[in-house]
């Protein structure tokens, strides 16, 4: 390596440029590449494929979640950028290349095709690596997740959850609507549309460790001499089946009857009771299927009434990813 060879700053900045390392690492590899901007590259790549090994069994549960939506609304992506530490995920540098990441995705089907696409003349994986060696801290895709649709929003919740959703037709204010989904998704956390999605395997299971636990607090507050907790029967509208609903509403009119309720009134009360009976027994739903959930906005309606409000629309699908 020639130890005569002069660098100047233009050629540091424009290295700096190209690759977000310092000042100090540009001028050594441009040194050590004799001045070849090329190679001073590939000498910042090694040194960045020399730290990543070093760091490769570290965690990465730091970083920047990041969604993008493309020019006409029809493909949304989330993706996850990790690195080591909280520090490292606020810095400038970093959320711009989480940025750009975003917008390569955009047009790639996988996070395999992620990986391998072009980033200034290398793919994402190898600008990782290089990335690695210029921060000092290990880098790595953490979540990938592609939505398309005829309209797709999406949400960032300050750098730690981004969410994207999906809807069936383009419709006045389709902005604010998918918006405000989006923003449902990344404060709820839904794990599906609907209930109708669940495996009934899964819900069976969920039931039966629901209801063991709640029994195990009854037995504390017994023992308190406090108030029990309700034991729900279901939790799902899954397990809702015409036969559940008609023995609950056979037991509603038999608890109006012994508290001697005229019967030519139980019209207009039993529609209150079966509505709490469905509200009561479909706690799974509520949380987790974003239709059910109550809108943050308004919990006086679902995701679902508040969707159907911008008439005919629907979602058709979502994703959702997290730091850590």
């Amino acid at each position: 390596m020639s130890t005569t060879v002069k660098i100047t700053a233009q050629e540091v900045n424009k290295l700096r440029q190209a690759t977000g390392a310092g000042m100090m690492d540009c001028k050594k590899a441009l040194v050590e590449a004799e001045g070849d901007f090329d190679k001073a590259i590939e000498v910042l790549r090694k040194k960045g494929q020399k730290v990543a090994a070093k760091r490769a069994d570290r965690e990465s549960s730091e970083g920047a979640a990041v969604a993008k939506v493309n020019a006409d609304n029809t493909v949304g992506v989330a993706i996850v950028l990790g690195c080591e530490t909280d520090f490292v995920g606020k810095n400038e540098n970093f959320l711009a290349l989480a940025s750009q990441l975003g917008d390569i995705a955009l047009n790639t089907a996988s996070k395999e095709e992620f990986l391998a696409a072009d980033f200034d003349g290398m793919t994402v994986a190898d600008k990782l690596v290089e990335q690695t060696g210029v921060i000092g801290e290990k880098l790595d895709i953490k979540a990938f997740e592609k939505v398309e649709a005829a309209y797709v929003g999406s949400y960032v919740h300050i750098n730690k959850i981004a969410a994207v959703v999906g809807f069936s037709s383009v419709v006045d204010n389709a902005e604010t609507l998918a918006k405000d989904v989006a923003m449902q998704i990344a404060s709820m956390g839904a794990t599906t549309l609907s209930y109708k999605d669940f495996d009934p395997a899964y819900v069976a299971s969920e039931t039966e460790a629901r209801i063991a636990a709640i029994e195990k607090d009854n037995e504390e507050l017994e023992r308190l001499g406090k108030t029990l907790k309700n034991v729900p029967k279901y939790i799902s509208q899954l397990q809702l089946t015409d036969e559940a609903i008609a023995q609950a509403e056979e037991e509603a009119k038999a608890e109006l009857k012994a508290e001697g309720k005229p019967e030519q009134i139980w019209d207009r009360i039993l529609p209150g009771k079966m509505q709490r009976f469905i509200s009561d027994n479909t706690t799974l739903d509520q949380e987790q299927c974003l239709l059910n959930q109550n809108f943050i906005k308004d919990e006086k309606k679902t995701v679902e009434a508040y969707v159907s409000s911008y008439g005919e629309v629907e979602i058709t699908g979502f994703k959702r990813v997290t730091l850590g």
